[in-house]
């Protein structure tokens, strides 16, 4: 007997139409996105492009199908991180359970060798693409710790003695996730929160001949809480008041022997997001610690090896975020119907997805970028200029990508009306969630901007920032912006003149809207300039028009009306992915 047709009615024909809509999603991240091959392309050209596109083409395709499978399970409420302090005969563990979903994630982010990249300098750029591919799951209970695996690398290669690289740098470039060590950063206490110069943990000397101390005090926001290896700041006797008082040290949550180092999980925190990576808060009893380069640079190593590495792979964090929830509105769009049409015929939604995909790129290409300087960096391809830029730009990025992230995660809930809020119909509310946690690591936005205009009163880091947007405006050939944008940063400019004449608390109410045009006006640049070497390497000019299309919203702030742009410009970048 034959199975009876599926009748013709309204709602069986909606809930074909978002069958359709979950087939159209991309079963390989790397191949579905043109933006970002072609942003590989520009800085790496075409040879070591070619040499790359293997692997990246391969974990595209696992992020996009195994690993979002796993990071779904490990997300439900049921397979959340729980903290099991003892084993079945009693001892003290100190142990948090994982959901084996957590663990599959694991050993497919670890595999891709974005960790193992780092045995050799300059490879920045090869990692967090990989990372961005990840991380279009959102942190994935993972991502966070890769993060912080980066940032102890480079300490280590940076600052380690030779018994602490020979005995741990092996096992944390180890791809295999089942023998690899990760790394987590154990900074923030109940008292000091950004104000890392309160804190109060203290380390005591055991044996300075090898550089071992204990540590004493607790800590009250520890990411990825049973890391294998940890930095953690405390202070030493003799040095000091505020940061200048710390040193930075390595624990290790186990001795040689196996048992657990001296430490105490009081709990797990129930976080807004990033559920699935297990947070908590430390105690220290006299824990065995490691120091890490000489005491007195313990803060000052912490910042440039740790901090800036985090604030980093946080901001290409974020704009994967955005770009996933831009394809998951986008798609969405070309299948819902109403009122007898796709929705994105209409032309309010054709400027959301336009203003989705212009964020998305422009910030893209500006973190690309940043990436692409720091290698330049350490391969000594980089002058002191492009260093004290890239200081200030990373700063300036973590904070405007959190932002710009945000926005266009919720104008793709928005798309998707109330179905963009029901937390197993799409990713979207786990993107938002997640976001909401990248905005709060490695500094609000409050924070950030304060060091940035402590760097500019301080150091004078906006000239060099300037310097280097001029020289990238220099090179535009994109016909509707050189001028215009020329004449944008030279207001810019002035205006950041008078606002250092103030007071910095006075300057501080003025500061955040001018260094979001600085940080957008350097976005359209990076836009631009990729765009312009796409016209001319592929005869395409997206990018120019995304270009365009940011720089007169963003910097210039013209409404559609002001600028005629919607026929040429809405209706055709939303029509793309």
């Amino acid at each position: 007997m034959s199975t009876p047709p599926i009748p013709d009615n309204p709602i069986n024909t909606g809930r074909k139409l978002l069958q359709d809509w979950l087939a159209a999603q991309p079963t390989n991240f790397f191949t579905t996105d043109r933006h970002l091959q072609r942003s590989l392309e520009f800085y790496w050209g075409h040879d070591l492009y070619r040499q790359h596109a293997g692997r990246l083409y391969e974990f595209g395709h696992l992020s996009a199908t195994a690993l979002a499978e796993a990071v779904r399970q490990a997300e439900h409420d049921l397979a959340l991180p729980r903290l099991t302090r003892f084993n079945q005969i009693g001892q003290r563990t100190e142990e948090v359970a994982f959901h084996p979903s957590h663990h599959e994630a694991g050993r497919i982010i670890y595999g891709s060798g974005m960790m193992s990249v780092y045995a050799d300098p300059g490879q920045n750029l090869l990692s967090l693409a990989l990372f961005f591919l990840s991380s279009l799951n959102g942190e994935a209970g993972h991502n966070c710790p890769v993060a912080c695996t980066a940032g102890l690398i480079k300490l280590l290669q940076q600052a380690g003695s030779p018994e602490l690289k020979e005995r741990y740098l092996p096992r944390l470039l180890d791809p295999n996730y089942d023998s690899h060590y990760n790394g987590a950063q154990f900074l923030t206490e109940i008292q000091g929160g950004s104000d890392v110069g309160a804190n109060g943990t203290v380390a005591v000397p055991y044996d300075e001949t090898d550089g071992r101390w204990l540590l004493r005090g607790e800590k009250w926001f520890c990411s990825n809480v049973t890391a294998h290896l940890a930095l953690v700041t405390a202070r030493v006797s003799g040095q000091g008041e505020g940061t200048r008082g710390l040193g930075l040290f390595l624990l290790t949550r186990h001795f040689e022997d196996g048992t657990p180092n001296r430490i105490t999980i009081r709990r797990l925190k129930e976080k807004l997001g990033t559920r699935s990576m297990a947070s908590g808060e430390l105690e220290f009893h006299d824990a065995l610690v490691y120091q890490v380069g000489p005491v007195k640079d313990g803060f000052k190593n912490v910042m440039t090896h740790v901090i800036n590495t985090s604030r980093l792979y946080n901001a290409v964090g974020v704009c994967a975020n955005a770009r996933r929830a831009h394809f998951v509105g986008w798609s969405y769009a070309q299948h819902r119907m109403a009122f007898g049409q796709p929705i994105i015929h209409f032309p309010a939604v054709q400027e959301t997805l336009a203003q989705m995909r212009a964020d998305t790129a422009a910030m893209m290409a500006g973190s690309w970028h940043i990436v692409h300087t720091l290698d330049q960096m350490e391969l000594g391809q980089a002058d002191e200029a492009m260093a004290q830029f890239w200081r200030m730009a990373v700063n300036l990025n973590k904070y405007r990508t959190a932002v710009l992230g945000h926005g266009v995660i919720l104008q793709a809930i928005e798309l998707l009306g109330g179905n963009g809020t029901i937390e197993d119909f799409s990713v979207l509310p786990r993107l938002l969630r997640d976001n909401v946690v990248y905005e709060n690591w490695e500094g609000t936005h409050n924070v950030l901007l304060a060091q940035v205009q402590r760097d500019m009163r301080r150091y004078q880091l906006h000239l060099p920032f300037i310097a280097h947007l001029r020289r990238l405006l220099d090179r535009l050939a994109t016909p509707e912006l050189p001028a215009e944008m020329g004449e944008s940063l030279r207001q810019i400019e002035a205006e950041i003149e008078l606002v250092l004449a103030m007071d910095p608390l006075t300057a501080a109410i003025y500061f955040r809207p001018l260094m979001d045009r600085l940080t957008d006006l350097f976005y359209a640049a990076c836009l631009a300039v990729e765009g312009d070497w796409e016209y001319l390497e592929k005869e395409d000019k997206s990018k120019r028009r995304l270009a365009v299309f940011y720089f007169n919203r963003r910097v210039a702030g013209r409404a559609a009306h002001q600028i005629h742009y919607y026929d040429d410009q809405v209706s055709r970048l939303s029509s793309e992915v």
